[in-house]
Order: structure tokens, then C-alpha cells, then sequence
């Protein structure tokens, strides 16, 4: 039974008789469209990346950054729509802030993350609103440790050792499988990020883009921030260099094959 062109995506709060919801898959849409966002939890914190895809060279670097902070532990990567990613990361700093007034202490990740999720599933459910073209990826530290969490625009979220988001996904996750998470350093992490956000850029269709880290973790004292200039630069030139390796590597096959 097919649903497409028959009216059943004019309202999120219509199911199709398939029992499908157009606008939230067309939300999910935008977020495929979107510039590559990972993150990947370590032993001792989490790092995220963004893959952050430049429309124009007199943009500003490292203006409209796609890597922002909700709370002092609490770090926000997206895929999708920047102004949405903005409405979201307000809501999460408030939901924050206000459980840090009631319980005076910081937000547990799971009560953080089940929160945003609830809130941005409310947008699912009514006719005057429409989903979030947004996923985020929410990265935090808590009494149980580091923590991760991905919520979808459908309000789905489930905790991860590492995810991606965007364009570039499936090239991203195969990455990540291969990593040894479990043993893996920060320090570590972010060269491994940088270079799987390397690795997932299509150069034929965005030829300019700019990398962004951040990590919380125990060398920041538990807080997100973006990571040091000098551990950024390590990372960019450990991306590259494996990205030229990887060139060569085929290079040398094709040689074989003639």
C-alpha cells in the first residue's frame, strides 16, 4: 500500500494507513543532508565532531558553530537545522538550570536526555507544530561516568559508545566499529574523529568545510569545551595524513589491477 501523494504528509498528526508519519521522515530528511556529526565515548570522557560544511569562503571561521554548550558538563552537536539546533539547546540549558534550582546539583545524562527527547516528541504530536529537522548528539559526564546520547527528530533517543549523524553516516559508523572505545584515550578520540570526519567528506559535492571539536572529560575538569588549539592541530594533521595514506593505498591497488 503506498501513501505518497495522497495528503497524508500535510499533518504531523496524521498516520498514513502504512502507519508512517511523512513530516517526521521528511524531518529526518533534513538531518541526512547535513554535514556529518559524531561522537564517540571513551574511557574517560566523550569527544565530539562536526563536519561543518562551508557555503561560501568569505564565511567567518569558526562563526555559527554547530558544537555548542548547554550546561557546564552538558555539550550539543547537530545535524540538520542550525536555528532548530539553537531553539533545542536553550530548552536543554533551561531544563538544566532548573533542575540544578530544585535538586542543587547538576543534571544526571539520562534526565537530561529524557527531557529533550520528551520535549522535542511533543512537536510530533500536534498539527499547528511541525518536527525538528535536527538530531543531536548529547554528550555529558555524570556520577555513572561519561555519557552519550543521540535523540532523533521523532524523539527517539538511546544511549551510544559512539554514533554519527548526517550525510556522511554509514561511512562514519563502519569507521567507528572498528574502534576499541572501551580502551581508547580522549587524546585518542579526537584524532580518531577528526580523521573518520575526514574520511566521510565527499570532496566532489562540498569542497570546503571546517572540522570542529569538543570534548568533556577529566583533562577538562568535566566540562565541555571545544579541545585545545594544539590538540586540534594534531588531530587535523593526523586526519590528513591518513586520508593521503588511504589515497596511496588505492593508487597502488589500481597499479596492481592494470
Amino acid at each position: 500500500m503506498t501513501s505518497i501523494g495522497t495528503g497524508y504528509d500535510l499533518s504531523v498528526s496524521t498516520y498514513s494507513p502504512d502507519g508512517r508519519v511523512f513530516q517526521v521522515e521528511y524531518a529526518q530528511k533534513a538531518v541526512d543532508n547535513s554535514g556529518t556529526a559524531i561522537g564517540l565515548r571513551v574511557k574517560d570522557g566523550v569527544v565530539l565532531a562536526v563536519e561543518k560544511i562551508k557555503h561560501s569562503r568569505l564565511l567567518v571561521p569558526h562563526s555559527n558553530r554547530r558544537i555548542m554548550t548547554a550546561g557546564k558538563h552538558i555539550g550539543i552537536a547537530s545535524a540538520g537545522w542550525m536555528s532548530d539546533t539553537r531553539h533545542l539547546v536553550k530548552r536543554v540549558r533551561e531544563e538544566s538550570r532548573s533542575y540544578t534550582d530544585v535538586y542543587k546539583t547538576k543534571v544526571p545524562a539520562h534526565i537530561i536526555a529524557e527531557r529533550l527527547a520528551m520535549y522535542v516528541q511533543a512537536y510530533t504530536l500536534y498539527s499547528s507544530v511541525r518536527p525538528f529537522g535536527v538530531s543531536t548528539l548529547l554528550a555529558c559526564t555524570d556520577a555513572k561516568g561519561p555519557q552519550l546520547y543521540m535523540i532523533e527528530p521523532s524523539g527517539y533517543y538511546v544511549g551510544y559508545r559512539g554514533c554519527a549523524v548526517g550525510k556522511g553516516k554509514q561511512v562514519a559508523k563502519t569507521e567507528i566499529e572498528k574502534l576499541d572505545l572501551d580502551n581508547m584515550t580522549v587524546r585518542e578520540a579526537v584524532k580518531e574523529a577528526a580523521r573518520i570526519i575526514y574520511s566521510a567528506h565527499d570532496d566532489t559535492k562540498d569542497k570546503l568545510f571546517e572540522l570542529e571539536l569538543s570534548w568533556v572529560c577529566k583533562e577538562s575538569n568535566d566540562l565541555h569545551v571545544h579541545v585545545p588549539q594544539d590538540v586540534y592541530d594534531d588531530a587535523v594533521q593526523h586526519a590528513e595524513r591518513s586520508l593521503d595514506d588511504d589515497e596511496d593505498d588505492n593508487e597502488m591497488d589500481d597499479d596492481e589491477d592494470l
